[in-house]
């Protein structure tokens, strides 16, 4: 399961997406993170803290 929340990176959000499909997490938080905080990252920055996360 991939997991991604604000908390992680020191924003005071309680936004949370989680599920099995990296894809899908992705693009959920990459909006929500360009739309409540006006950070726009890449699909490829997200993906590698994905990766990250499972090491």
């Amino acid at each position: 399961m991939v997991r991604l929340s604000c908390r992680d990176y020191g924003f005071e959000c309680d936004y949370t997406v989680e599920g099995q499909n990296s894809q899908v997490i992705v693009e959920e938080f990459g909006t929500h993170s360009n739309n409540e905080h006006g950070i726009e990252y890449s699909k490829e920055t997200l993906m590698q803290i994905i990766l990250r996360k499972r090491i």
